[in-house]
């Protein structure tokens, strides 16, 4: 009988194609007129997790998107069992925005696949998939398996939640294990082990009761969309750092034993302008480009709109304007004190001559993990042999919100066992993910597994 990694090299090709499969479906989750498309990519999810060999496949519904459930428990009561986590939406994604190639058409070029989800999260999570298919293929796995695979990570998960609170005892797990992160090279592996929570809002302000004509009125009425330009500019010190009163009182410091973990990785501003395109790095004031990315909270614009912005000119005063902001929160920060801190300061900030509202949209609670726990001693020797280096541990700068329900609701250790790289430009146009991380990672997802049974 082939092992597990022989069988993984031998289907590789089929697995990169069903990969691509995958990719082509435009399971967007914050676009309403995607709801087919996401519920069409965790049916086509369910289906080939019940090839790959589970004895129990579920697509379970919720008020919003499906979660796709499936378990095999053939290792037995005695063995531990693994809960895989992942997300099968994506980011939306459009030519306009500057992609060089149809974003749910992957293509190959120079070792990568470039598409929307790509790395995150479909790739990584589908290693994760072919990795228990290796394994139950032949012989069955060394722990038994529980996968839950969501299609609202990119909003927030808004519904999962409450899935993992009223099924406990399903979920029952000795260790959760999420592939959903990146390393900063193919030669030198990483083990997030931070992630930053999330506090996202949407600031409207309103003025006039209508779009006014700018030369009757201009000048006499306070234009919205610059009083919005106004606000916005009052969110941060000419330092980088943000100026809301409050905004860091529960900010636990670095000890200089985590600042220099954090930077060994040692980002140069060389490689930081290679991966942002950006001229020059800015921010907070006394830290690092690795310590603002993932050990900093941040109040970010993620989209502004107002008045006429189509081609050709119209000169109309906008009677209301609109911003999307977002906070990246880090540990023992509450998302929902963080938006009542921003909500009282732009009250303040907002003229007489407008009217304003915050609105909160989605919020995710920051995570920590112990790097010392047999759970993540058995990542690092899984890293070892696949990929034949140790790997650096790293805080991320981005949020996957369920991460602190799996520690506080079920009690589990959580290792993220990423398998893309932080250039691969998720959430951005063009992204990518390494043909070879993806084979690497399916290598290395066995491994794991094998290792953690014997820890």
């Amino acid at each position: 009988m082939s092992t597990p990694h022989a069988y993984a090299r031998q289907h590789s090709e089929r697995s990169l194609n069903q990969l691509f499969d995958f990719i082509r479906i435009p399971s967007v989750s914050t676009l309403p007129e995607r709801a087919a498309d996401v519920r069409r990519a965790a049916e086509w999810l369910a289906a080939n997790l019940s090839q790959a060999g589970f004895e129990r496949v579920e697509v379970v519904p919720t008020s919003g998107h499906p979660i796709v459930y499936a378990e095999w428990m053939g290792a037995g009561p005695s063995a531990p069992t693994v809960l895989v986590y992942g997300h099968y939406d994506v980011q939306p994604a459009d030519m306009a925005d500057c992609w060089d190639s149809n974003p749910f058409e992957p293509i190959l070029r120079d070792g990568f696949i470039y598409a929307r989800g790509a790395s995150d999260d479909k790739g990584q999570v589908f290693a994760q998939v072919k990795a228990a298919e290796a394994l139950l293929a032949t012989g069955g796995a060394p722990v038994n398996l529980k996968f839950i695979v969501e299609g609202e990570e990119e909003v927030s998960s808004l519904h999962l939640g409450d899935f993992v609170r009223q099924n406990a005892e399903r979920l029952k797990a000795d260790v959760c294990v999420i592939s959903d992160t990146g390393m900063p090279s193919i030669d030198q592996p990483a083990i997030c082990y931070s992630l930053r929570g999330l506090a996202y809002m949407e600031l409207h302000v309103w003025g006039p009761a209508h779009d006014l004509h700018s030369g009757s009125y201009g000048g006499s009425v306070h234009n919205p969309a610059q009083a919005l330009a106004e606000i916005i500019a009052a969110l941060h010190k000419p330092d980088g750092s943000v100026s809301v009163p409050g905004f860091y009182d529960d900010v636990l410091p670095l000890s200089p034993e985590e600042r220099a973990a954090i930077n060994q990785r040692g980002m140069t501003e060389e490689a930081w302008r290679r991966e942002t395109g950006a001229d020059q790095p800015w921010g907070e004031a006394g830290y690092t480009i690795e310590e603002r990315i993932g050990a900093r909270p941040t109040l970010e614009i993620n989209g502004m709109v107002s008045g006429f912005y189509g081609d050709g000119a119209k000169t109309v005063l906008p009677a209301r304007a609109l911003a999307k902001i977002s906070c990246r929160l880090v540990a023992n920060q509450n998302p929902q004190r963080i938006y009542e801190l921003v909500r009282d300061y732009i009250a303040q900030l907002t003229p007489p001559t407008v009217r304003s509202e915050l609105r909160l949209l989605h919020t995710g609670a920051p995570a920590y993990t112990d790097i010392n726990t047999p759970a993540m001693r058995a990542a690092v020797v899984a890293y070892q042999k696949q990929w034949g280096a140790s790997p650096i541990f790293i805080r991320g700068g981005g949020s996957i919100p369920i991460v602190a329900d799996f520690q506080t609701q079920l009690g589990l250790p959580v290792v993220l066992l990423g398998f893309g790289l932080t250039g691969d430009g998720a959430h951005g146009p063009n992204e990518r993910f390494s043909v070879e991380m993806f084979h690497r990672g399916i290598a290395t997802a066995i491994q794991f597994f094998q290792e953690i049974s014997q820890s």
